[in-house]
């Protein structure tokens, strides 16, 4: 293949890559970790049904920044009385391990010996190993932090975080009203619900799947490589409303010319032209033992394709606009755990920059991606969960190309066609509230736009179905 063919793969390939994280999860979600329970006193079941959803409580416990807590702490305080530090003698530190087992329904293509497939079967021991510090810093100020090493990369490197001043008034009417600021890497990780990306099911899955080539911007496009700032108000512990922006903020990235960390240039790919507004908007009903949530979120982005198309941070960009519904309803007692969960995003896309050099067939795309789960465990000890998945949009072959001649085909689409669809089915069984055994499976519908011979040269939607096997453990 010709440097100038491989150039061009590349363009067309560039508008997609940022958005394919929708299964695969670059970060998968980890939010309960034992730190909190270290901090509170607390066992794992008063801020989750099991871990990683959160109860209300415990939706409340991240609203006001981590900080609750019963450790001894080391204090300071000035004549006045206002107070310098509140250190804990022990940190809030955890660690969490998954060790798991993937098997497709048929291998994949091997690339280095085509026309033969690749071995199926991958072990991940670890899949990842991630060291947390989850709590509170100081007065009104919490983290969760955390830092993953992932077999995929063999790296250790930054994973979700999420660091929050938070504060509370108290209204005339007697209605409290907390307020506050989140410093994150990923749009969604501050929310306070399971129904939004990046704390959405599926909590985890394996990093050797098959992923689809189209997922909306909001959806984990951006997990790690952007800096947000967004403000927080939480009315009645029901009314919440939130709005922010994101930046880029790539990691191993570096300079040409100074060699040092940034500015970003051309060298880089997928770079945010400016700020990147987030906002969120929910209510939630508690009665009895139920609770239930409605809710908007959305993101605006405008984004360089960079070096993957020779094009400078400048000129034309790629605007991605996702406007999202999200539902969830909670039943939780001593015995059962019942919830339902569901978002439906919907992104416009206006790809001047891609279009202009090629990249894609179309100015403007759409896409609409569907997910909802019902999940239910007894005694927190045994459970699954049931969830429904559907990405639908324009057909455009070049955002979605079609397997080069005489290359091997995996995540390509003949058609052109973004439409993907099909279920996930998980057991779990909990010995422990720490530990927990997963058995996942995938079946697709639809790949890529088609269920049979979806790349053009003979793979089938059924082919990617998966086999996961997890062992999950925190301490």
């Amino acid at each position: 293949m010709s440097g100038k063919t491989m150039r061009r793969l590349l363009g067309k390939f560039a508008a997609v890559a940022a958005f394919a994280a929708v299964f695969v999860g670059a970060a998968p979600a980890a939010l309960a970790v034992p730190s909190f329970a270290r901090q509170t006193g607390m066992a794992c079941e008063a801020c989750h049904t099991v871990y990683p959803e959160l109860t209300h409580f415990g939706r409340v416990f991240k609203a006001n920044g981590y900080t609750l807590t019963n450790l001894k702490q080391v204090r300071d305080v000035t004549g006045k009385k206002e107070e310098l530090l509140q250190l804990a003698q022990f940190p809030p530190l955890s660690i969490m391990v998954l060790i798991s087992d993937t098997q497709l329904s048929k291998g994949v293509p091997d690339v280095a010996a085509a026309p033969g497939l690749s071995q199926n079967g991958t072990a991940a021991f670890p899949q990842q190993v991630g060291l947390f510090y989850a709590g509170k810093i100081a007065p009104n100020f919490g983290a969760f932090l955390q830092v993953t090493y992932s077999n995929s990369s063999g790296t250790i490197g930054i994973d979700n975080t999420d660091l929050r001043f938070a504060d509370m008034v108290v209204l005339p009417d007697q209605s409290p009203v907390t307020y506050g600021i989140s410093l994150n890497n990923n749009p969604t990780v501050q929310d306070l619900w399971n129904s939004t990306p990046a704390f959405g099911f599926p909590y985890t899955s394996s990093n050797a799947s098959v992923s689809p080539l189209a997922s909306p911007a909001v959806n984990g496009a951006f997990a790690q490589s952007v800096a947000g700032l967004t403000g927080y108000l939480y009315w009645n512990e029901s009314l919440y409303a939130e709005i922010g922006g994101y930046r880029s903020a790539k990691q191993g990235a570096a300079n040409a010319l100074t060699g040092a960390a940034g500015p970003l240039d051309g060298t880089a790919s997928n770079v945010l032209s400016g700020i990147a507004p987030y906002w969120r908007l929910a209510y939630e009903y508690n009665w009895d033992r139920h609770s239930i949530e409605a809710g908007l979120y959305g993101l605006n982005v405008k984004l360089f394709p960079g070096s993957a198309t020779a094009t400078p941070l400048s000129g034309p960009v790629n605007r991605f606009n996702d406007v999202a519904q999200d539902l969830q309803y909670q039943y939780v007692s001593d015995e059962h755990q019942f919830s339902l969960l569901a978002t439906r995003i919907h992104e416009k896309m206006t790809l001047d920059a891609s279009f202009a050099s090629g990249g894609t067939a179309n100015p403007t795309d759409n896409l609409t991606t569907w997910r909802g789960s019902a999940t239910y465990y007894y005694h927190r000890k045994i459970g699954g969960t049931f969830s429904y998945f559907s990405t639908s949009g324009s057909t455009d072959a070049g955002l979605y190309p079609a397997t080069p001649a005489g290359a091997p085909g995996v995540v390509t689409s003949a058609t052109g066609s973004p439409d993907t669809r099909g279920w996930t089915a998980e057991l779990n069984y909990l010995p422990w509230l720490n530990v927990k055994l997963s058995l996942q499976y995938t079946a697709y519908s639809k790949f890529n736009g088609s269920s049979s011979n979806y790349d053009g040269v003979g793979r089938n939607a059924s082919d990617n179905n998966t086999l996961y096997v997890l062992l999950w453990f925190a301490y």
